[in-house]
């Protein structure tokens, strides 16, 4: 007994230095990196809702591109969710019941879409309340750690934050290539089926999550909240740049159309989409690794200039894919697609890094949490947008899951608008994310605990967003 004691508490030691970045093993921190490690995991069933769309309930593109941008909306909301837990306990506590909730409302979306769901609006009803279980938990999670964030030394700022986005990271990194993996075995709806099991590890950890009881409601520490935000998007360092990332991220996408492409046209079968799925996940780590290493001292007006252009640039080789031009140059469907989506996906993650750094540093303290969740959901909301804006396209152009005569032209009308925002570059501030530059009516605040920043949708598509979405090959 007393011989494992040494080998157990070296253990310890090493996952606290090596794994943990210095912060203690404790069943609470197990329990909020669990969390964040569903969220990744839920992955698992992207795959499976594009296809369950298209092949089990025969939806076109363009119904998919528009019933996807319905399943977001969970996340343009979020500040809600927020004040909702602070200001309304249930039996007493601000964060367990909100977590034990989320869980118990995923794995009821899924277990619907894996058994009764048998119709477009109903699956997206599942998938919208799927959606809405991530975001509640996010919000709550996200709560926790800044409060736990609060405690840390100057040495170990922003070492929660970085262990929350890597658990996430981990668990999408895992279950990249096991989607696609298991479609070419299961059937969706089983898929769905073992997706639902994972929200459930949400309401059970909850319960070591340590809370402190309130006696009441604490309307008056929202409403202090809500005037705190309302005084802080009055100003123009906070709102200019918002509308920047707003009109940055809402020109139309062609997401829907081109999954429907690679399936029908190309034949790309879910084993292959998984391993794209799994090129792109680690290249969204390499475009994160590019962005710390070389462009933190690097002006945000000059790093959204070049990210925008060069992704429309290199977003034009879709057309070589969509015309099959690509074969005439000797270079396989298969192989274009990887090699597109890598570097795609890598100037995607370069371009939404400086959006998570410059929320953050818009954020003046009191409400950074709340700030930056409102900045994230006007990100997700002109994400809404852009699905919207592209199903419109899709239509008018007459794309279908079996015409693809015209995918050209939406490919280059979405890649062309991408540009349209590079004007308006003026609206952010001149400085870089470690304040090189002109720093008059900013606040630099550490980075709130960032929600996921993913890239690459449908295997090319630029557009990036802060949540996970579930429809489409959004990753």
């Amino acid at each position: 007994m007393t011989a494992s004691s040494p080998t157990s508490s070296g253990i310890k030691g090493f996952v606290e230095q090596r794994l943990l970045l210095g912060q203690p093993l404790t069943s609470e921190l197990a329990a909020i990196l669990l969390v964040y490690f569903v969220q990744g995991i839920l992955g698992l069933a992207r795959l499976a809702v594009s296809f369950f769309l298209k092949d089990d309930l025969g939806l076109t593109p363009a119904e998919v591109a528009a019933l996807s941008g319905i399943a977001t909306l969970p996340w343009t909301i979020k500040p809600v969710f927020g004040l909702l837990s602070d200001g309304l306990p249930i039996f007493g506590y601000r964060r367990r019941p909100y977590l034990i909730l989320s869980g118990l409302l995923g794995a009821g979306a899924w277990l619907a879409l894996a058994t009764v769901v048998q119709t477009g609006w109903a699956a997206i009803a599942a998938i919208t309340l799927s959606s809405l279980s991530v975001a509640v938990s996010d919000v709550i999670v996200d709560s926790l750690v800044v409060e736990r964030a609060r405690s840390e030394s100057l040495g170990n700022a922003g070492t929660l934050q970085s262990l929350a986005w890597g658990t996430s990271a981990v668990g999408g990194v895992l279950t990249a290539y096991l989607g696609g993996a298991l479609l070419q075995h299961i059937s969706t709806r089983a898929v769905f089926g073992i997706t639902a099991t994972f929200p459930l590890i949400v309401s059970l950890v909850a319960v070591l999550i340590i809370e402190d009881p309130v006696d009441s409601p604490s309307w008056a520490v929202v409403g202090n909240q809500v005037k705190q935000l309302w005084q802080a998007v009055r100003q123009r360092a906070i709102w200019m740049p918002a509308l920047f990332l707003f009109l940055w991220q809402a020109t139309p996408t062609a997401d829907a159309a081109f999954f429907f492409f690679t399936t029908n046209d190309l034949g790309f079968q879910p084993e292959f989409l998984g391993r794209v799925r799994l090129v792109t996940s680690l290249a969204a780590l390499l475009g994160i690794w590019v962005f710390q290493r070389f462009l933190r001292t690097v002006p945000f007006r000059t790093i959204f200039a070049w990210s925008t252009v060069l992704s429309s640039v290199l977003g034009m080789s879709m057309l070589l894919l969509v015309t099959h031009a690509n074969r005439n140059l000797g270079i396989g469907d298969e192989w274009f697609s990887l090699g597109d989506s890598l570097v795609l996906t890598v100037m995607g993650e370069i371009a939404f890094m400086p959006v998570l750094v410059l929320s953050a540093r818009l954020c003046p303290p009191g409400v950074e949490a709340t700030l930056f969740a409102l900045l994230m959901s006007v990100v997700n909301l002109a994400g809404l947008l852009s699905h919207e804006l592209g199903a419109v396209l899709t239509h008018w152009l007459s794309v279908t899951e079996t015409n693809f005569d015209n995918l050209w032209e939406l490919v280059l009308i979405t890649n062309l608008t991408t540009l349209l925002p590079l004007p308006l570059l003026f609206l952010l501030p001149n400085t870089s994310s470690q304040g090189v530059g002109d720093r008059t009516e900013e606040h630099t605040e550490s980075l709130p605990p960032a929600d996921t920043p993913i890239g690459s949708t449908s295997l090319f598509s630029t557009h990036v967003t802060e949540h996970p979405v579930t429809v489409g090959e959004r990753e």
